[in-house]
């Protein structure tokens, strides 16, 4: 019998044999893609060089598969870096929804400024004064509409800072005549102090006080002087603002109570080439009867809004009481007055208003920044399709096109009409300008 080395193998141990090295070619090259993978680019060797010798196996297709792998899981890991970033953001915002949430949860217990004022102040303020300012329960708890279970009074910031003149505006007898203080009021306004709290005292009345002139002859009369108080100005009659145009020296609106000198003429005539606007020439801009109502911002006297009266559309007029009644000339005359200054926010709803007209008081004598802000109150009240009348804006010569061209370009304005001429009142050196112009906000 010969060895055992010399009888043939049978078939199923060479089918074992190779089913051992296949598996074993299979552990060695699942360790090197997993050291591949894990080692990413900094495993910086050829993996062909160590397997070309090896039997069995397409090295060239893994190594494919290989590139192709590491590529997918580069991708994974940009998309993962992504969902981290937001993630991340989410968090931040979360944590901010949550503070603010926790603050207004917490703003009805903590005291607010206005609370915490009084309650500095509680020792110095009295009365009336410690009333106004301080913000009332609501007698039916929470109201959703104003969303508080108080009513805040309406009190301009500014007043704070004049606490002494205020303490002394608030301070009267409850239910008595109110002190002869307009002037000092109408200073606080002027300061910011605007609007004014409310007061619980009767203003003074006028001696003698006779029914006013029946309308559409009140538009051109001028008032008996019996109809307002004249305590807090120097002129004591109507014949003394009258005569105020031959005076010397500065007046606001120094000839504007003479309603049968320049009042009588105004807005009549269009100057084509001119400064001067008509009215009739300005509504037949748009179709008959749809400028109906709107603003002359300080109006004067008001003769703006009676032209305006006499063609059917209302205009309530903006005016101060710089030494002289306008408010109350106004009235007397069977229009709308209201008493508000250039810093206040028009006290009209968005898209309201047919159109508004300002005569001199807009001009450069205002700050830029508060000018600019008017300007975009005004077009905010003004329906689309409305008109913004600039009647004699003034400025200097080389603010014209540096400052206010590009200013109401910013505004949004369509230009209808706009006409520059020198202002010459004062001396040609001076290089004083007037615009005029008609603006229209557009419709869409």
């Amino acid at each position: 019998m010969g060895s055992m080395d010399d009888c043939p193998k049978k078939p199923h141990q060479n089918s074992h044999m190779k089913s051992k090295l296949k598996i074993l070619l299979l552990l060695i090259s699942t360790n090197l893609l997993s050291i591949y993978i894990f080692a990413g680019s900094s495993l910086n060797f050829n993996l062909s060089q160590y397997t070309q010798h090896l039997p069995l196996w397409d090295f060239h297709s893994l190594l494919q598969q290989l590139n192709t792998t590491q590529a997918q899981l580069a991708t994974t890991d940009s998309q993962l870096a992504h969902l981290h970033n937001q993630l991340t953001t989410s968090n931040s915002l979360l944590r901010t929804l949550l503070i603010e949430v926790g603050r207004v949860r917490d703003s009805d217990s903590a005291p607010d400024h206005v609370e915490e004022l009084v309650a500095k102040n509680s020792g110095t303020w009295r009365g009336d004064l410690k009333l106004v300012v301080g913000p009332h329960k609501l007698p039916l708890g929470y109201s959703p509409n104003i969303g508080s279970d108080k009513l805040y009074p309406t009190l301009g910031a500014a007043c704070l800072r004049y606490q002494d003149e205020l303490t002394r505006y608030m301070t009267y007898k409850v239910g008595g005549e109110c002190p002869a203080d307009d002037v000092m009021a109408q200073q606080l306004m002027l300061k910011g102090c605007e609007p004014l709290p409310r007061r619980r005292c009767h203003p003074k009345s006028p001696k003698g006080y006779v029914e006013p002139t029946p309308f559409p002859a009140s538009l051109w009369a001028t008032p008996p002087d019996t109809s307002i108080v004249w305590d807090p100005y120097t002129c004591k009659n109507y014949q003394c603002l009258i005569d105020r145009k031959n005076s010397k020296g500065f007046f606001d609106c120094k000839d504007c109570f003479d309603l049968n000198f320049r009042e009588k003429n105004r807005w009549l005539v269009d100057n084509l080439k001119g400064l001067d606007y008509g009215i009739d020439d300005v509504l037949r801009l748009k179709p008959q009867g749809t400028i109906r109502v709107g603003l002359d911002i300080g109006g004067g006297s008001g003769t703006f809004a009676a032209r305006m009266r006499e063609r059917n559309v209302t205009i309530i007029t903006s005016t101060m009481n710089f030494d002289g009644p306008f408010n109350s000339f106004i009235a007397s005359r069977g229009l709308i007055p209201i008493h508000v200054s250039i810093a206040h926010r028009l006290p009209f709803f968005e898209n309201t208003l047919d159109i508004v007209h300002s005569m001199h008081v807009l001009s450069n004598w205002i700050p830029d920044m508060v000018l600019e802000f008017a300007l975009f109150d005004i077009y905010r009240v003004l329906r689309p399709g409305g008109l913004f009348w600039l009647d004699h804006f003034f400025c200097v010569g080389s603010q014209m096109n540096a400052t206010y061209v590009p200013m109401f370009d910013r505004i949004g304005f369509n230009k209808l009409r706009w006409t520059a001429g020198r202002k010459v009142d004062r001396g040609a050196h001076l290089n004083e300008w007037y615009l005029s112009a008609l603006l229209e906000k557009p419709m869409t």
